[in-house]
């Protein structure tokens, strides 16, 4: 082995090597942006979906309103890891643009749509433009494993600031250019997503002769499938909200939907803030477990609350800022905790796991918030939100590994039995 094989892309040595090289800050940066211009797209609709909805032709059906929530991430589990197979045969560019070529005609159908059932099957193809793990695997190949998780605390972070926007935004542009004009803007993230992925980002250096990795090694990872169980609730609860939420802001907070932004902006601004110090603290004082399971705990209380059908704006708004924090807490840390405990040769398939399983939360999310909507109430759905976060925290308490301050996690090989 040759002293340059010692060196990082940049050519510092190991000793050198513990900072982000430009290239590794450009890649992460652009990326970052992709997911955030694609998140985005995606979460525009999310607050202002199921009241539009319910006044469409077939929009009594509060099943199939739950679905034009969901159905995308269902169709995105399916492909999440043909599209990384994928990336791995013909390039993670191709099958990117691919993919988002396909959420934008997803994007262009739903803006025309007229019906609830084509609205659902407009988001079921959003939802096939499955770009997420092909995204992860491009970041991993253009960022070191000392860096990863810099890269993808960015991306997390990408993802909140983005799901933040769309909660203040979509009520008002609603109101100013309709559900179809929503679409429409979804559609331009998707074609701005393009240009990034064409202009900003570095093409990746192809690996050749690198160990295939199965997936019966991650799946034997107990912690990293903690993990999984985490995402995959989050993101069905986080759906399941919005099943609920804006149809509650109207009828039980006389807040018409143009002006839930009213609720939205001090709520994220200030579970934005407050979350900041609280993640700093867990990373310098070595207390991430203290934070994670608290975070999970608010998370649950905030449900509970829920659940027991507030009236009234503020109280509405007092446990939807508990929920948001805990919810930017957790949407923050779990893919780095991901990137930080998969084995060193099995990130890319911890990514893509994780990727499906998120997924699959926010379809069995919208799915099964709409067929409880069906049967009962708003308060109902919420007590099953608090339920499914009970087991959640439960399983996460027994959480064996945890991120360490200031590196990676200790190398142990845990079983899922």
């Amino acid at each position: 082995m040759t002293h340059t094989d010692q060196t990082d892309p940049a050519g510092r040595s190991p000793t050198e090597s513990f900072a982000m090289t430009a290239p590794e800050r450009r890649a992460s940066g652009a990326l970052a942006a992709v997911y955030a211009a694609r998140m985005l797209g995606l979460f525009l609709v999310l607050p202002v979906l199921a009241v539009h909805a319910a006044g469409m032709p077939g929009g009594g059906d509060a099943r199939l309103v739950g679905w034009a929530l969901g159905v995308y991430g269902l169709t995105q589990a399916l492909l999440q890891l043909p599209f990384g197979v994928a990336s791995d045969r013909f390039g993670r560019k191709p099958v990117i643009y691919f993919g988002l070529a396909i959420f934008a005609a997803g994007s262009m159908m739903a803006a025309v749509a007229d019906t609830l059932p084509m609205l659902v099957a407009a988001r079921a193809l959003q939802g096939a433009g499955a770009v997420s793990a092909a995204v992860s695997a491009l970041l991993a190949d253009l960022t070191r494993d000392s860096q990863r998780t810099k890269a993808m605390a960015m991306v997390g972070a990408s993802i909140g600031v983005s799901f933040g926007i769309s909660l203040i935004a979509a009520p008002w542009l609603y109101g100013l250019v309709g559900m179809g004009g929503l679409f429409g803007l979804t559609a331009v993230c998707a074609l701005v997503s393009m240009a990034l992925v064409r202009f900003t980002v570095p093409d990746p250096v192809v690996a050749t002769g690198a160990a295939p990795v199965r997936f019966a090694e991650v799946l034997r990872e107990a912690d990293l499938l903690r993990l999984d169980l985490g995402i995959f609730t989050l993101h069905a609860v986080q759906v399941a909200l919005f099943v609920v939420v804006p149809g509650w802001l109207v009828s039980r907070g006389g807040l018409p939907l143009t002006e839930h932004w009213k609720i939205y902006l001090p709520v994220m601004i200030v579970s934005f803030i407050l979350m900041v110090p609280a993640i700093i603290w867990a990373e310098k004082r070595g207390r991430i477990r203290s934070v994670f399971l608290a975070a999970i705990l608010v998370l649950v209380a905030a449900a509970g609350g829920l659940s027991l059908g507030p009236d009234g704006l503020g109280a509405i708004g007092g446990l939807l800022f508990l929920f948001f924090w805990g919810f930017n807490v957790l949407e923050a840390s779990l893919p780095s905790m991901v990137s930080r405990l998969a084995p060193v040769a099995a990130k890319g398939a911890a990514l893509g796991v994780y990727n499906t399983a998120q997924s699959l939360g926010l379809f069995v999310g919208g799915a099964l918030g709409g067929w409880i909507l069906s049967r009962a109430d708003g308060a109902a759905v919420f007590m099953a939100c608090a339920v499914a976060l009970v087991v959640w925290l439960l399983v996460a308490a027994g959480h064996r590994r945890w991120p360490q301050r200031g590196g990676p996690a200790p190398v142990a090989r845990t079983s899922a039995g």
